[in-house]
């Protein structure tokens, strides 16, 4: 592998100008080579706004740059298709939640690593935010007895608990291990456009938790909670972390760390899930939001839609 990694871009969206394409036109030991998008013309501004070397129309194309790994931050609809495409050329791959639309597709594309031996990595980007790793590090190795999790946005969207929830779901999964039962609720009066929808989920570790996931909140927030062990853990997306136990009571404020500067792709994690895409290429280590841990987000999320009457993953 040369010195430095070839690397290239699907999608040049909202998430992808706002937390990847920057990150990459600051990454000193990469060589952004190519970015594609639907759209020709949107391929070009962003190549010429954060240096790639070239804009493509085709995946193609892409590959024919001679990439070491690339980035799939297209539609959900579209990901499997493509992050099967490069992998089946030699590229490794990072693609953005959720790994596809239905379990059938998220099996396929973990087999698929399996088969090509290409590291392939899910973006649960909130895995890798500051907060969360600390607050990770706060139980120590252990579990907390109980977890609320909630991520809440004004208006609903297409599959909405599927687009917006899956995030905490993961957390959910990261902080109390596999679920063992699942009971859910949805509000709805078409079942693709949900209003909310919350689960209880009982885990094998035997914590329990609480999802929450409206669509008609006042603005975005994104909470977790986290009691057990006589301590108290909670996350205020995406920079306040306070620990509380018998003796005192700690709250961390990240931006104010940072001077002022902290960046949406710092704070939400995205600048660190990328350079442990690229850690794991170079090391040869498998990532830690990998296919074969992610299905297993993508299978509880289903379990969750299925229990509330929304249309699953199936």
């Amino acid at each position: 592998m040369a010195d430095k990694l070839r690397v290239g871009v699907i999608g040049t969206g909202y998430v992808s100008k706002n937390n990847y394409l920057p990150v990459l036109a600051q990454t000193e030991d990469i060589e952004f080579v190519g970015v594609m998008a639907k759209n020709y013309e949107n391929a070009v501004r962003a190549a010429k706004s954060f240096g790639a070397q070239h804009a493509v129309q085709t995946i193609e194309e892409l590959v024919d740059l001679g990439l070491d790994c690339a980035f799939v931050l297209t539609p959900k609809a579209v990901h499997a298709e493509q992050v099967s495409f490069l992998m089946n050329h030699g590229v490794h791959t990072f693609c953005e939640k959720p790994m596809a639309t239905t379990l059938r597709d998220c099996s396929m594309v973990c087999e698929l690593a399996e088969k090509t031996g290409r590291k392939l990595m899910i973006g649960f980007n909130r895995r890798y935010a500051p907060v969360i790793t600390q607050a990770k590090e706060a139980w120590g190795g252990s579990m907390p007895d109980v977890i609320i999790a909630q991520k809440n946005r004004p208006q609903t969207e297409y599959h909405a608990t599927l687009e917006n929830a899956v995030h905490m779901v993961d957390l959910m999964r990261y902080f109390c291990g596999e679920a063992k039962d699942v009971k859910a609720l949805s509000k709805y009066t078409d079942r693709d456009y949900e209003t909310f929808t919350t689960a209880q989920i009982e885990f094998e570790s035997g914590s329990s938790g609480i999802l929450i996931a409206d669509r008609s909140a006042g603005q975005w927030e994104e909470s977790i909670e986290m009691h057990g062990l006589n301590r108290t853990v909670l996350v205020h997306m995406p920079e306040s972390l306070t620990v509380v136990d018998n003796a005192q009571r700690h709250t961390t404020e990240l931006t104010p760390l940072a001077m002022g500067w902290a960046k949406s792709e710092d704070k939400l994690g995205f600048s660190y899930a990328i350079r442990h895409f690229f850690d794991c290429i170079r090391n040869d280590t498998t990532p830690l939001t990998s296919p074969q841990d992610a299905y297993k987000t993508h299978e509880l999320l289903n379990r969750i839609l299925v229990s509330a009457g929304l249309p699953g993953m199936e």
